[in-house]
Order: C-alpha cells, then structure tokens, then sequence
C-alpha cells in the first residue's frame, strides 16, 4: 500500500500571472490518483488535467495484464511459444525493468506475475506454506528468462505459464509521463500522485516548494515527516496493514520474487529521486533486500534517498539526508491541519477544486 498526504500552503496569489492551484481526483490504473495543477482559471485547469488523464489512460491500455487485447496479456499468452512484436514504448520499459533486475540482483523483476498465489493477507491463512510450495512458486520467475530482440523490437517470455506484469512500476512509469506531458504543455507546476507514486515540479503560487508529508506509519492518522520538493519523485511503500504472523514471525505482502518468501524487518519504505518509474521500482526492492542491505545499496547510488521504518518503529536515513533536520521537523503527534492543502485519501471520487487562501 502506497499512501501520501500531500500539503501546501496555498495562498492567494495577485501577481501578473494571477494563478490558482486545482486538484482533481479520481480513479484510473485500478488505483487512486490525485492531479493538482496551476492554473490561470478553471477551464485551463480543466483541459490540463484532461490531457493528464487521457495520457494516464494510454499508459493503462498499452502496459495492463487485465486487458486481454493489450500487448503485455499478448506477451504473456505467447509465453513459451513464440515472440511478439510491441511498440518501442513497452519494449523500452521492459528494457529499463530487466536493467533494474540486474541492479537489484532480482529483487525487483517484473516477471514476478507468474508467482503462484499462495500467500493471502486478508486473515484467512491458517498455517505456512510449507517449503517445498513455496520454492515451487517461483519456478517461472526469472527476468533473464524475459528475452529481447532490440532488432525485431521483440519480447518472449521463455517458459509457458511464465507472465510479466508491471504492479511494482507502472503507476510511477504513468506519473512519469503526466508530468512529462504537462510540462511540455506549458503547465507551470504540479503534482502527479499515483496512490503514493508522486511527481512534482514547479512550485506553488506563494513561491514554496510542495511538501511531502509522509504518514506514521504506525498510525496511520498521523503523519511522520514534512518534506520539501522540487522538480522532484517521492514514493513510500508501506506493509502495515497487509501483514500475516507465524510462529511469532510476522510476514508483509511484499513477496520477494527469488524465494517465494514474504518480506520481513521493514513496515516502510519511502525513496526520493528524480523519476517515479524508479523510486516505485526500489522502494519495492528495498523492502525484499531489508533494512542493512538496501541502505547499503540506495547510499552506493547517485541521486537518490531513502527513508526506512522497522517494524520496531526506529526510522534509519540514507547518507545524504539531513536526518537532524528531519527530526526538528517532525509531525509525528498531529493530525492533519485543515489549514494545509491535502490530498484525499478515499479512492474513486471525481472533482476539480481550486485552493482556498487561509
């Protein structure tokens, strides 16, 4: 579960461009997107969130495995039997994926879809899986097992039953591409939140950075950290409400596709960089590497950050975050104030709102 508070504090703003901040909600992936523009007047805000949409939706018909017409469902009925041609588009995110694979030694693979599904967190698991199940559940996985024809624009899945799917980089991939959009439209500034999956750029009327304020997440009505950003991604992975208990061991959602195992020792991850695309893809690996290990990996790693909470509740930062900073900021003990700007957090519900002055 991916979930953000956005705030701003938006005031009123009576300069030559006199633009105000609109925000749109409602459901696209299967998920949960919030679209804030600037903005001259609402027709414009309008028009600009249409076109974010529209190409949101693209993304969803091109890379989704639900639609049995789309080339990814056509990818993985010819798994095993023979390639299939894809517009360059896919084929380049199926590119960028396996090269993510490789950097994170296959805790992030997007052939993760043929797991068998033997895992369930809604409460009605009664004993473990035993080992030999759990092994036997990733027999089809393997990103080296996705093989390219660059020539051909290709892709072939080698083993039958094997399928690709893109939950753990898709809805960035799409924030990526609204924003990218929008910007080469002229719009000014803006926020893309993808259920969690968040790109920003500009800044807001009164001249602010946007703030990220990322949730407790112990408790999820309280927020942990105000953040600043600009021109910047911010997602946060979170395994605190889909979670089961063995033995005394309790186990998160987040599967690592190598073993078969759920993730363990983290309750949430939270990863800041340029792209969405990417800070999607290794805050899913970081919670498969752990807490040592994926700190170790994002701090040998240009121009990205993390954040991580174990699931003792200790917070650790990545070297190039001003954790002291971060502490005398902290907002762990209020709730969210109505006088900031804040995304919503009920999925499905379709509006356009312009900021209010407080």
């Amino acid at each position: 579960m991916k979930q953000f508070v956005i705030y701003g504090i938006l005031l009123s703003c009576f300069g030559i461009y006199s633009q105000e901040t609109y925000k749109r909600t409602l459901k696209l992936m299967g998920s949960r997107f919030d679209i804030t523009v600037v903005a001259a007047n609402e027709d414009q805000a309008h028009k600009y969130i249409d076109l974010a949409v529209a190409e949101i939706s693209r993304i969803e018909t091109l890379i989704s495995s639900w639609d049995p017409d789309s080339q990814t469902s056509l990818i993985n009925k010819n798994a095993g039997i023979r390639p299939v041609k894809v517009d360059k588009e896919l084929f380049e995110l199926i590119q960028r994926s396996k090269h993510i694979s490789r950097l994170t030694d296959g805790a992030f693979d997007i052939s993760y879809a043929s797991m068998d599904n033997i895992w369930r967190f809604d409460g009605s698991m009664t004993k473990m899986p035993t080992e030999d199940v759990i092994k036997a559940s990733v027999d089809k996985v393997g990103y080296e097992r996705i093989i390219l024809d660059e020539k051909e624009q290709t892709v072939f899945l080698k083993l039958k039953g094997m399928k690709i799917g893109f939950g753990a980089i898709g809805k960035g991939y799409a924030a990526d591409k609204a924003k990218r959009l929008l910007k080469e439209t002229g719009v000014p500034a803006g926020i893309i939140n993808a259920s969690g999956d968040l790109n920003t750029w500009g800044r807001q009327i009164n001249g602010d950075d946007w703030s990220v304020a990322i949730k407790n997440p112990l408790n999820k009505n309280k927020v942990y950290a105000l953040l600043p950003v600009y021109e910047k991604a911010v997602v946060t992975s979170g395994n605190y409400e889909k979670r089961v208990s063995f033995n005394g061991k309790t186990y998160s959602h987040i599967i690592d596709p190598r073993t078969g195992y759920p993730s363990t020792g983290l309750v949430s991850v939270s990863v800041f960089t340029n792209s969405a695309e990417l800070a999607d893809a290794l805050a899913t690996s970081i919670f498969v590497m752990g807490k040592a290990v994926g700190l170790d990996f994002i701090n040998q790693l240009e121009g990205i950050e993390c954040i991580l909470v174990d699931d003792h509740g200790k917070v650790h930062y990545s070297k190039g975050i001003d954790h002291k900073h971060i502490e005398n900021e902290k907002v762990n003990n209020r709730s969210v104030s109505n006088n900031k700007f804040e995304f919503d957090l009920m999925p499905g519900r379709k509006r356009i709102r312009k900021s209010k002055s407080k």
